[in-house]
């Protein structure tokens, strides 16, 4: 029986592992941070074989609330991942299983691997329409990527969507390739009528570091991207600073940033409410693409999500708050659960890659709805 974590996007500690009945493992931190909550390693070991496994030292973890009612992802072949049962005492996450396979991946999400983000790009860019950018590198030397789809001109909507500003909400590139596989669909009339009147500009991975060093929140020095949008740096947060200067360069009439939520089990959306310039017009596009997206799909619900910020009280280190109030647009961030959206649950994979995808299309929908009030 071997345990292994030296892969892309691995993350695991071995504390114990002499009985396959008896293991116990730990997450560690993100690289010069606190945060800790991402987990992926591979087990190799004998067909059919129990195994009783226990990730401890939970309490401590960035959301310890993420792990109640919360199932193990796993998969023989990281095509197709699945939920493994798990209970959580509030330290310690214990899960069984006789593996059908010598090997088999565990993951807190469904991982969205490198080679996969770089063929997400090649695969874009083959698009006439749509062009791959560099604007620069990250503290490891990795590529922060930028795709333009659309050429810009007078009176045409300049849409910006990025994800995994948090490497560990693999969700959310799984929902950027569901968007740009129908975005860039020529048969599809959405993406066809949007790349008439709109350019997008899509940064697909905002934390490439992160992501293959298998951190939960935090670029390679320990910086939660999502709270450097005032005053990033090259020396703190490239990744921040690189996309923003092109913001600003470009512009900006609506704007989306993809998540993941460890604890809500349920897909919404958060708005600039506490921005100071927020008001009845802005109030009104949120309102149209809420609505809009109900529509479209019961995999969005506005009941459940986070409390709304007080008028002017709003975090502007946020991406969302920075860029509603930089440019005076709508702006959202959209969550999706870890766990399972519970109006629409499925107990065998739960929230999935699949779905994810499904949703990024879906929400590209929305876009269209409310394109033409912006």
């Amino acid at each position: 029986m071997k345990i292994f974590s030296n892969f892309d996007s691995g993350s695991i500690n071995v504390v114990q592992a002499e009985h396959p009945d008896q293991i116990k493992l730990s997450i560690p931190n993100d690289n010069l941070s606190e945060f800790y909550q991402w987990f992926h390693f591979r087990l190799e070991t004998q067909v059919g074989q129990y195994h009783k496994i226990e990730i401890v030292n939970l309490a401590k973890s960035a959301y310890p609330e993420g792990w109640q009612d919360y199932n193990v992802v796993a998969s023989y072949d990281n095509q197709q991942w699945f939920r493994i049962p798990a209970s959580f005492d509030g330290d310690t996450l214990t899960f069984e299983i006789e593996p059908e396979a010598g090997s088999i991946h565990f993951a807190y999400f469904a991982p969205y691997g490198i080679e996969r983000h770089r063929q997400l790009l090649a695969q874009a860019q083959s698009h006439p329409l749509c062009e791959l950018k560099t604007l620069g590198y990250t503290h490891d030397g990795n590529d922060v990527s930028l795709l333009q789809i659309g050429t810009p001109e007078p009176g045409k909507n300049l849409v910006w969507i990025i994800a995994r500003q948090h490497p560990g909400e693999s969700m959310a590139e799984w929902f950027v390739e569901g968007l740009l596989s129908r975005l860039l669909d020529d048969n599809d009339t959405v993406g066809r009528a949007l790349l008439g009147n709109s350019v997008f500009y899509v940064v697909p991975n905002m934390n490439p570091d992160g992501s293959i060093r298998g951190h939960l929140r935090t670029n390679a020095i320990g910086v939660n991207l999502n709270r450097e949008w005032q005053t990033p740096s090259m020396e703190r947060s490239p990744e921040v600073y690189l996309v923003r200067e092109q913001m600003l360069a470009t512009g900006v009439d609506m704007f989306l940033d993809i998540h993941g939520d460890e604890a809500i089990p349920y897909n919404f959306v958060a708005g600039s409410e506490g921005t100071p310039s927020y008001d009845a017009c802005r109030k009104e596009l949120e309102e149209a693409f809420k609505q809009a997206l109900s529509t479209i799909t019961p995999e969005f619900q506005d009941e459940y999500g986070y409390d709304k910020d007080e008028p002017g009280k709003a975090n502007l280190t946020v991406g969302s708050n920075w860029v509603a109030e930089q440019f005076n647009c709508l702006s959202y961030t959209v969550e999706m659960p870890f766990k399972d959206h519970n109006f629409q649950p499925d107990e065998d994979y739960g929230w999935s890659p699949e779905r994810s995808s499904q949703f990024g299309q879906d929400v590209l929908a929305a876009v269209h709805a409310v394109i033409d009030k912006i």
